[in-house]
């Protein structure tokens, strides 16, 4: 993205700033009222000059600007400028000999349109429709080069030096590189195909046929993906070494980067994924009805999203297992077989309870947990806080702005400040005793966010319970089992449902429950063995 700087020198070696000498009779200007729209440095030249040491000198005595009048001015001073009344270094002007070292150049990747490189020689009149037609299909082109491109940069630039200098162990790299190195020969070989389908003249006749024959080679994503989330842990916990974060913030600086860091190429093969649909629909848009493309384009639009549903539940599996590993429990009690059987972590984030306490908060599809981030033999993990509360018995309520009272103090209940804003309350009750939390996010957006996740999980749960097809379920696995009864009885904690016993062959259910979990999230199985 191009960005327009603006730039603001108050000495420049270029130009010198000229006063003018002032009759004694004239008024004196008040010091106080002295703006920078008061130096007109493009004075007539006729006007006496004083020298460079006394223009230093009264430069240096020019009072400190308030923020408020510069920006009634109009804000063309950058951020970084500031005015300090107490410690302000003296103003120094630059000698007109001395050496300026230019910023680096950040590198722009070009980007071309396919009409720049169509022939009209050798081709022949296109309509606007087939033009669009061949912008779509060239950008898809264009995007896998890009692709290719930043794989081999994020491997020849951070991975081989930060390997060959022992910044980090190889063992460390391939955790969060993963399997990058597997997905460049993968889109070189698409790009291949697309090029030798492309005419002399630059455009292309028929392409579907090539993704539908590539695009299930997009399974290997799977591993690619699922291994994200602890891919980013380790490089957030790696960052920490002075020497990593020193090695990363001068790839960082360096034109190469383009001002993105390490991360951002990591995430490229996945921002990548998601953009094929659209890319296919695209093309497909442009497409005559009569073309035979368009049937292949329909194929290929649902392979990648059937693709990328299955990449997606298994990412969302490996996440939920990811913090599942990373939960302490400080007595058995609060271990809850809700947590051990979910797949699906709807949401997590940090918030905070009317104490101003920073909390982890995880809501597992049938469980919410409340926790505290801790460090245990240098890896974050997440101490639970206090007892779990399973989803189906969950009460929340949407808080106004200033209600809560903060740190059980009454002026919090009729204070409407920032301390007092987008609170929710979680209340749990089990048997005589009663759980309450008051949480409270970090803007009007994150707090609806939990409050939509919440809703939705209760509902996933609600709709799991009422569903008129789960006797069904237990009637198929009870029908086989008396074909081949179990010595054993077998409890079944399903996602939405609380232990029931039945009897269960994996064959039978594993057949029954893939229809059953379109209905919300997904079902997990854990079974109990007396």
């Amino acid at each position: 993205m191009l960005q327009r700087k603006e730039s603001f020198s108050l000495l420049s070696s270029s130009e010198k700033w000229l006063f003018s000498g002032k009759k004694r009779k004239q008024r004196k200007r008040d010091v106080d009222s002295l703006s920078l729209c008061s130096l007109d440095i493009n004075e007539p030249s006729s006007k006496r000059v004083k020298p460079l040491s006394r223009v230093t000198s009264l430069a240096s005595l020019i009072p400190p600007v308030k923020a408020a009048p510069l920006k009634r001015i109009g804000q063309t001073l950058q951020r970084s400028i500031s005015f300090r009344s107490d410690c302000r270094p003296e103003i120094i002007a630059p000698r007109p000999w001395s050496r300026q070292i230019a910023p680096a150049i950040t590198k722009r990747r070009d980007s071309k349109l396919w009409s720049e490189t169509f022939d009209v020689g050798l081709g022949h009149m296109l309509s606007s429709k087939e033009i669009k037609r061949q912008e779509a299909i060239f950008e898809l082109s264009q995007g896998e080069q890009d692709l290719i491109e930043d794989l081999k940069l994020a491997k020849k630039a951070y991975h081989d030096p930060m390997l060959k200098l022992s910044i980090m162990t190889e063992h460390e790299l391939n955790q969060i590189f993963g399997t990058l190195d597997s997905l460049i020969p993968l889109h070189e070989d698409l790009l291949s195909r697309l090029r030798e389908a492309r005419k002399p003249d630059g455009s292309t006749d028929h392409m579907g046929h090539i993704l539908v024959d590539w695009l299930p080679c997009l399974e290997i994503y799977n591993s690619y993906c699922s291994n994200q989330v602890a891919a980013k842990a380790l490089l957030d916990h790696k960052k920490q070494d002075h020497r990593v974060h020193d090695f990363l913030q001068r790839c960082l600086e360096s034109p190469f980067s383009r001002k993105l860091d390490l991360w951002n190429f990591l995430d490229i093969p996945r921002s990548r994924l998601v953009k094929y649909p659209l890319l296919l629909r695209e093309i497909l848009k442009h497409t005559p009805n009569e073309h035979p493309d368009r049937q292949h384009l329909h194929h290929a639009i649902n392979m990648i999203q059937s693709i990328m549903a299955d990449i997606n539940t298994q990412t969302g599996e490996s996440e939920c297992r990811y913090y599942k590993e990373r939960l302490l429990y400080l007595e058995s009690g609060q271990r809850d077989l809700l947590i051990d059987s979910s797949r699906i972590l709807s949401c997590h984030g940090e918030l905070k309870n009317n104490r101003g306490v920073k909390l982890h908060v995880f809501l597992f599809q049938d469980v919410l947990v409340v926790t505290r981030a801790v460090t245990q033999n240098e890896q974050l993990c997440y101490q639970l806080y206090r007892q779990p509360i399973p989803v189906r018995d969950l009460q929340w309520e949407d808080l106004q702005d200033g209600e809560i009272r903060l740190g059980g103090s009454i002026r919090g209940a009729f204070s409407n400040n920032e301390r007092t804003k987008n609170f929710f309350r979680v209340v749990f009750r089990s048997g005589g005793q009663l759980q309450t939390h008051c949480f409270q996010a970090s803007d009007a957006f994150n707090k609806q966010q939990w409050l939509n996740c919440i809703r939705q999980a209760k509902e996933a749960v609600g709709s799991a319970e009422s569903d008129p097809r789960f006797p069904s379920v237990q009637t198929a696995c009870q029908d086989r089992a008396r074909e081949q009864p179990l010595p054993k009885r077998v409890w079944c904690v399903s996602s939405g449902l609380l232990a029931r016993p039945c009897f269960v062959l994996s064959d039978v259910q594993r057949s029954v429950y893939k229809n059953y979990s379109k209905v919300f999230y997904s079902f997990s199985f854990t079974y109990f063995i007396y």
